[in-house]
């Protein structure tokens, strides 16, 4: 998990949805806005059709925490990173090829972006 300091708030997380232009991976959209701050804040949008139960929500929320978690100081140009998981995405936490995919998505995205 990273700090509460590198995490945006939902009022953070609209602003960077309508003022920036996104970059596409399969299953998950990226939008960044350059911020002011001296660090890197991240969050991700899960919808209710992507997860059936808030428990699977939050488990995909804390695995994305926690691969981000080593991006989270790594530049000099300080941005703020939101995620969007497309609708046409089924998480499930018991299968294993949903959790890998997720993963490979979220590493994509952010070798993309160049951290």
């Amino acid at each position: 998990m990273i700090k509460k300091l590198n995490r945006l708030k939902e009022r953070e997380v609209k602003k960077v949805l309508q003022k920036w232009k996104p970059f596409f991976s399969y299953n998950i959209v990226l939008n960044s806005l350059p911020n002011r701050k001296s660090y890197n804040r991240f969050a991700i949008v899960i919808g209710s059709k992507s997860v059936r139960t808030n428990v699977e929500r939050n488990f995909f929320r804390r695995k994305f925490y926690d691969l981000v978690s080593d991006y989270a100081k790594d530049t000099e140009k300080w941005r703020d990173f939101v995620f969007v998981v497309k609708k046409k995405t089924k998480l499930d936490k018991r299968i294993d090829t949903s959790i890998s995919s997720f993963e490979k998505d979220i590493r994509f995205l952010i070798q993309k972006i160049h951290l």
